[in-house]
Order: C-alpha cells, then structure tokens, then sequence
C-alpha cells in the first residue's frame, strides 16, 4: 500500500495552557508542548498571571508550535467556569483586554497571535447564545481580522464569526463528552470528562477519520472538525494526548498547526 491510500487527512491539537497562578501550577505545560501544535494562553481573567502568560508564549516559541489567545470570564476563584451575566459592551471589552495583554508578550518576541478561543463558561455561552456570541465576534475583527476563531461545529460563535466574515476553525472534544445536540455535557456533571487514554484515543480517531462521534444519549452526531482539544490539567494528560497522538499517526493522520 503506497503512502497516497494510508493518507487520512490532517487535524491540529490544540490544547488550553498557561492556566498556573502566581505559586500554584496547574498541568504539565512543557510535557504538553512537546505534543500539541496549537496553544491556548490564558489571558489572565479564568487562571494565568502576566508572569505565566509570558513563559507560556516563549515555550510555544521554543517547541514551534503556534500561540492563541485562550480568553475567559473574570473569575479566578471559579476558573472561569461559571457564566457572568455581562453586556454586549462588557463582553466586548473584556475580549479585547485579554487579547491585548496577551499580544503585548508575543509582540515583545516577535511573533504574532494565530487564533482565539474562549474558555470554559464563556466558551460554551457562546455556542448557544447569539448575543454573547456578537460580541466575542466583534471583538475578535476590532483587534485583528486575521485571527482564526475556535468553536464547536454549528455553534452560535460560528455563525457570528462567518457573518462578520471571521475565519471559523470548527473543533471536537476527544476527552468530553457530547448532548444529542453537539454542545458539550457541562463540567458539573459527573460524566462529563473521560479519562481512559484508549477511550479518548478511539473517539479521536473516529472525529477525524469519519466525523462522528456517539453523544451521551447514543445518538451518532456528524462532527466534522478541524482541531482537536486536549486537556492538560486532566490526570495523566500527558499519557492521554500520547495515545492520541499514536493513534491517529498510526491511522495516517498528519497533525499540523493550523494554518500551515
């Protein structure tokens, strides 16, 4: 068999770091560097510090991969997983401060900014709330049109995002699981995360290779993705995102950054 038929087309691995405070660390973000090809820096408001936004952004230098901005709510205690009620001017502006703060460290080295994602509450706000969805949207063009934006496939960011004529980067979750909808199953409930590396390995593979994956319900949802997410501040991450990356090579996949 000739490398042509082994070919199963590419998918990116992102994965959400810079998410340690001041003395307390939080994943494995070198470990985690040496996998992926897409960084999601926190910005400051769910987790991160100025200090830990800078050494995350010059180890995602340092390993060649390419550096996002990883936005969130501003809610330390609650790392960002609890929804806000905010207006569309706050939303706004609260997208630009943390995107601000963060290109000011790639600017110092000299590199630029790839894409945005929004984390946790606001992430998943977003993919069913067209007002919430605006805003970030509109925040994302002001600052710099060129960014690529990363949401789940059908979501309200995406349509928000290609309205105003945003490239959308449609992403899948290996290790989360799936409403009969296509959104996430929230944190808070205790099936939420699966931590069984051959698991998340599997589902990964059938994302990318057949674009479905089975929701909590049994229903087969399409899922057609572009990137995947990989936690790293779940246990053994790093063996998890290990067994995905095996997987899928060994499938024929090629994993790249976004955009190349």
């Amino acid at each position: 068999m000739d490398m042509k038929s082994q070919y199963k087309g590419v998918i990116d691995l992102n994965c959400d770091l810079g998410e340690s405070f001041g003395r307390y660390t939080l994943g494995d973000d070198t470990a985690m560097m040496e996998l992926i090809t897409s960084a999601n820096v926190a910005c400051g408001f769910h987790a991160g510090d100025p200090v830990v936004m800078q050494r995350t952004v010059s180890l995602a230098i340092a390993h060649g991969i390419n550096i996002g901005a990883h936005p969130g709510y501003p809610d330390l205690q609650g790392f960002g997983r609890r929804t806000l009620s905010m207006t569309q001017e706050e939303l706004r502006a609260m997208i630009l401060y943390q995107l601000g703060a963060l290109q000011s460290f790639a600017r110092t080295i000299g590199v630029p900014l790839r894409h945005v994602k929004p984390h946790g509450a606001l992430y998943n706000t977003a993919a069913r709330d067209e007002r919430v969805a605006e805003a970030i949207a509109q925040a994302v063009l002001d600052f710099d049109p060129s960014l690529m934006l990363l949401t789940l496939p059908g979501s309200a960011l995406a349509q928000a995002a290609r309205a105003l004529g945003l490239r959308v980067i449609k992403e899948g979750f290996a290790d989360r699981t799936y409403q009969a909808d296509g959104t996430l199953v929230p944190r808070s409930h205790p099936n939420a995360l699966i931590t069984d590396a051959a698991t998340v390995a599997a589902r990964a593979v059938r994302m990318v290779t057949q674009h479905k994956v089975t929701a909590v319900t049994g229903e087969e949802i399409s899922m057609q993705v572009e990137t995947l997410c990989v936690h790293g501040d779940t246990p053994d991450a790093m063996g998890i995102t290990q067994a995905v990356r095996q997987a899928l090579e060994g499938t024929g996949v090629r994993i790249i950054p976004l955009g190349r």
